[in-house]
């Protein structure tokens, strides 16, 4: 498999006769994305499939054609599609399997070369989806010819088993049509499982979309390590510690990320929190990375001119306060700290005016940091 290949998984079909087990087809894909992002592998996530979905005017949750498989691979620009079903067989007896159990077939769809694989399956007790849904993340990702497969086992052992019932609420959730329903079914699926990351992240971002930065922290604090989710987790729990004003959590885990994922905006809101620390050079140093990174922006522009004014360092302050205005004519803020810089004229004490000036960027923007990543990683494989 190339570097830059992208992989859709779409909601695997149910072949089980029975529609309340629709959620399944939604918890295996969800379940193989999430795997494949957390060894390397780019994959479309699940925002961008559903608007997929959206062009092609396809029903979410419908069975899909080979001709609609393909076509909506290309409109997403996936090199790969996984796709497959899921049926039930009869429980055998003596055996403790209540529901009986589900047999997971899938096979790999390549788009450039027009041909698939081999169907492979996985076997188990209904009761035992977790684990079904591990193995054939990890029979994917052989499938795929990842270089980086870790062993099986190993694969394994780094994502317990979680409970039937709580990945029936977490997979309703995702497809819950209203704010209250998602809201309620992640909720229901953290109770029951206190080890269960994805719906924690959910509810830290519906709380963070709520400015509710208290609930969002203490959801998103559990997002565990394993999760593809974690530094975005990471990111959004270091701008909740901001708003709260716990300055230094905010420090630790924005650094976190950009050890990580160095992103201009990450290492912009980590300036912005080493200033409200009054770590001054460091400050400046993270607004200067930010800047080398996009300097189109004119927020970046703002922070750096702002803490070297605050500094007294006001002829490198004027020529970034300048670069800011020249960028967004209308910024009367950028304007009268130009004026100022230019007149040599610091901070005046108790002018809470020019306190706590720092503007942060709330985007998060990975996939397209990954998507780069093996872009570059793609082109020096061909040198």
């Amino acid at each position: 498999m190339a570097h830059a290949e992208n992989v859709l998984t779409v909601p695997f079909f149910n072949h089980t006769g029975q529609a309340n087990l629709d959620w399944i087809g939604e918890s295996i894909a969800e379940t193989v994305h999430d795997a494949l992002v957390s060894e390397g592998v780019l994959s479309v996530d699940r925002e961008d499939r559903l608007e997929g979905y959206r062009r092609l005017t396809l029903r979410p949750g419908a069975e899909l054609t080979h001709a609609s498989l393909l076509k909506l691979g290309e409109t997403l620009d996936a090199s790969l599609v996984v796709y497959g079903s899921y049926e039930l067989l009869p429980g055998e007896p003596g055996k403790t399997a209540s529901q009986g159990s589900l047999r997971v077939t899938a096979r790999v769809l390549d788009l450039k070369r027009l041909r698939q694989s081999q169907p492979y399956s996985e076997i188990g007790a209904v009761e035992d989806l977790a684990t079904i849904e591990f193995r054939l993340s990890w029979q994917t990702l052989r499938e795929l010819e990842w270089k980086k497969l870790p062993a099986e086992d190993e694969f394994l052992k780094a994502r317990p088993a979680v409970r039937l019932d709580a990945m029936e609420s977490f997979a309703r959730g995702l497809v819950a049509t209203t704010p209250e329903q998602r809201h309620a079914l992640f909720t229901r699926a953290a109770r029951l499982d206190e080890h269960y990351s994805q719906p924690c992240f959910q509810l830290g971002k519906i709380y963070w979309e709520k400015k509710d930065y208290k609930i969002a922290a203490g959801w998103l604090e559990r997002v565990a390590r394993t999760d593809p989710h974690y530094f975005e987790a990471q990111f959004f729990l270091g701008l909740c510690h901001y708003n709260l004003g716990e300055f230094q959590p905010a420090v630790d885990c924005l650094t976190r990320v950009a050890e990580a994922v160095p992103l201009n905006e990450v290492y912009n809101d980590l300036g912005a929190a080493q200033a409200r620390r009054k770590d001054t050079a460091n400050a400046i140093a993270s607004f200067r990375k930010a800047l080398e990174g996009d300097s189109s922006d004119p927020d970046y522009h703002f922070n750096l001119g702002y803490m070297l004014w605050q500094n007294g360092e006001f002829g490198e302050a004027v020529e970034s306060l300048r670069a800011t205005v020249e960028r967004n004519p209308n910024d009367t803020e950028a304007t009268t700290l130009l004026g100022r810089a230019l007149k040599n004229e610091g901070p005046r004490p108790g002018d809470t005016r020019t306190e706590a000036r720092e503007r942060i960027k709330t985007n998060y923007e990975e996939m397209a940091y990954r998507q780069l990543q093996a872009e570059l990683g793609a082109e020096l494989g061909k040198q």
